[in-house]
């Protein structure tokens, strides 16, 4: 199936969740969460009564004075429960205990509601004609860093970023190299390989997209990816987290705006 960026962009179809209970801090953890949930999977948003849709799921406090009330409300007869405490309720899917592991929470939430199979872009149809020469010098080309010890990594992310017309690139085979480059060089773009060589993890992206010449967006590939992982690139300042290999459209979106 192909599609166009509009497409792209809107085929993972938003949740609306029930949050019943929980303190302020609590609530605060899962709200930071859910604006995160977009990113690689489903987005989950907080149902209110003045949403657009129906919530599909209930989350509970089962400690809250709350609880008996929404089990009973009748918008709530139907939605699968995901339960915190004791005793949970009979038509509770998942339970979980206190302290929270929210990160836990979300996943179980993306397994019941999974994000539709990625939509392959369409490149041709995109608007990525060349500058006109004849419209003068411009501004100096933007220029980006690719940081991944894998050449044929390297040479994949090279063609997608033409593909928007990044053409000005300049590749790091480790985290030392990557550092370098970025002293000398002003980057709208890096693309790093979460495995690069040398790199001490979540640390080393901040280090590179913080330094003394700032990088506009950093973007992590990664071989794997839970909620935890995309917790902690939003923490280290990271722009983009994808799963090897990165889908050409996400991958698009992240670089079209650079």
């Amino acid at each position: 199936m192909r599609g166009t960026t509009a497409e792209l962009e809107g085929m993972a179809q938003r949740v609306f969740v029930n949050v019943v209970g929980f303190t302020d801090e609590e609530r605060h953890a899962l709200n930071l969460l859910f604006r995160i949930s977009g990113e690689q999977g489903t987005p989950f948003v907080l149902w209110e009564p003045n949403a657009p849709e129906a919530a599909k799921l209930a989350i509970i406090d089962g400690q809250s004075y709350e609880a008996q009330v929404e089990l009973e409300h009748p918008r709530n007869a139907n939605l699968p429960i995901i339960w915190v405490g004791d005793d949970p309720h009979q038509r509770t899917w998942r339970r979980f205990t206190r302290p929270i592991a929210w990160p836990e929470v979300v996943q179980a939430m993306d397994e019941l509601f999974p994000a539709p199979p990625d939509l392959v872009l369409d490149f041709d149809e995109l608007d990525t004609q060349p500058p006109d020469p004849s419209a003068g010098a411009g501004p100096a080309p933007k220029r980006v860093l690719i940081a991944s010890a894998d050449r044929d990594e390297r040479l994949y992310i090279r063609a997608k970023l033409s593909l928007v017309n990044l053409t000005q690139a300049d590749e790091a085979e480790n985290a030392a190299e990557a550092l370098e480059l970025a002293r000398m060089n002003d980057y709208v773009l890096a693309i790093v390989d979460f495995e690069l060589p040398g790199s001490n993890g979540w640390d080393f992206t901040h280090d590179l997209a913080r330094g003394q010449r700032p990088i506009k967006k950093t973007v992590v590939i990664a071989d794997r990816g839970g909620m935890i992982e995309k917790l902690r690139a939003r923490f280290a300042g990271v722009d983009g987290f994808l799963v090897k290999p990165p889908h050409p459209g996400r991958l698009h979106l992240l670089m079209r705006d650079a």
